[in-house]
């Protein structure tokens, strides 16, 4: 799980020899800070979102829970699938709604199927999350969940600003991981709500492969963040499973911020 240390906390982002095409599961809804009561609407889908490329079928999500103020909310059973599509094929992904009334933060935590990728025969689980705010109340965005495997955010999720930095903490059953692969996925081409379609690119990959930094001693890493929108970091096989039905499994911690420019 672990890899040789490199670096102190906020360690430099390097480019991976792989090529730019990480599967990344989506949390997405087009707005994250609000100000009125609202039933949010989310789209849970399995892609390459930096590529706008292609997507790949979900099984039915484990879970879906938000966690509020301490309490945590089963949605699970709001889960509906739907089809994506992404510019070159559809695939099956899930939606659901989320009841937000009170102020603070909302921390949604997916936890999807495990998913074949018969290309490396191994299998994938990228446990997932994303936050909503209202009221621009923070209550608990940088608390840990107890999830298998989780990055911890250490700038408040919903509001980091482009030009700024991003840094995050990854854990494994409560602990820090040191030396961890974290990938880095800009959402290109945020998919349209109605239309259940990828909108049009407003950016491509950058030359060089995937954008990649690496946890320090503590766990800790560190990204400059250089445009606004969504962007997913995911720390590879970093949680504490590694087979699921007889094959390698994957279990990866997932975490989508918001940015926006400095007016």
């Amino acid at each position: 799980m672990t890899r040789s240390l490199m670096g102190s906390a906020a360690v430099a982002l390097v480019l991976a020899a792989t090529p730019a095409l990480a599967h990344f599961q989506l949390a997405y809804t087009p707005s994250v800070v609000l100000d009125a009561p609202a039933e949010v609407p989310m789209k849970f889908i399995f892609w390459h979102p930096m590529e706008n490329g292609h997507a790949m079928d979900m099984g039915q999500p484990e879970s879906l829970v938000v966690h509020f103020k301490g309490d945590v909310i089963d949605l699970t059973d709001r889960l509906t699938p739907f089809t994506f599509k992404a510019p070159h094929n559809e695939a099956q992904a899930y939606e659901a709604t989320l009841p937000v009334k009170r102020n603070g933060d909302y921390i949604v935590a997916l936890t999807p199927a495990p998913y074949y990728e018969e290309s490396e025969d191994i299998y994938i689980q990228q446990i997932t999350k994303s936050f909503i705010n209202k009221g621009e109340v923070p209550t608990g965005w940088n608390e840990p969940l107890g999830l298998p495997t989780e990055i911890v955010p250490l700038n408040k999720p919903t509001n980091v600003l482009a030009g700024s930095t991003f840094s995050g903490l990854l854990l494994s059953n409560g602990e820090p991981v040191s030396g961890a692969e974290i990938e880095i996925e800009y959402l290109a081409a945020p998919p349209d709500m109605e239309s259940n379609a990828a909108g049009p690119a407003t950016a491509e990959p950058p030359s060089g492969g995937a954008l990649v930094a690496i946890t320090g001693h503590d766990g800790m890493f560190t990204f400059g963040i250089p445009k606004a929108g969504f962007w997913g970091f995911a720390a590879l096989g970093s949680g504490p499973d590694t087979e699921y039905e007889g094959k390698e499994l994957s279990q990866d911690a997932v975490i989508w911020v918001h940015a926006q420019e400095l007016r």
